[in-house]
């Protein structure tokens, strides 16, 4: 077995990434649940199904359970499920493709933002919370 410098580092670099990868969807959650009439309008404007619901299910995704995910709880299928969560945020929010400049560069970054991010999430479906986490307890 091969020894690196982070193996021992390995439980926190997890926290870390899952406090990383969850601090701007609990700061955008907590936007979209003070702010919830104006989230409802904002989907709507962009033809999301059902806006109401959709704002719902933004804020639980968004607010609560990214931070059941810093917490460490439940960490595997709820990082699998979020990683679906961006995927649809990214297609629905951030369509490029439908797009011309400049918003088509602008959203052209967005959409691997959140690619990026479904990256962590699915890699962190499979390590799972680490010691610091309630999983882990």
């Amino acid at each position: 077995m091969r020894y690196t410098l982070f193996d021992n580092q390995r439980d926190v670099i997890i926290l870390l990434a899952r406090i990383l990868l969850m601090i701007l969807f609990v700061m955008s959650g907590w936007s979209k649940l003070t702010g919830f009439e104006g989230t409802v309008g904002y989907l709507a404007s962009l033809g999301a199904p059902a806006p109401t619901v959709a704002a719902a299910v933004a804020v639980i995704m968004e607010f609560f359970v990214a931070i059941i995910l810093i917490l460490g709880f439940y960490t595997r299928p709820l990082a699998f499920l979020f990683a679906l969560f961006v995927i649809g945020t990214a297609l629905i929010g951030h369509p490029f493709w439908t797009m011309v400049e400049p918003a088509k560069a602008a959203n052209t970054v967005q959409f691997f933002k959140n690619m990026s991010i479904v990256g962590g999430l699915l890699l962190l479906s499979v390590t799972g919370a680490g010691r610091f986490s309630l999983d882990g307890r």
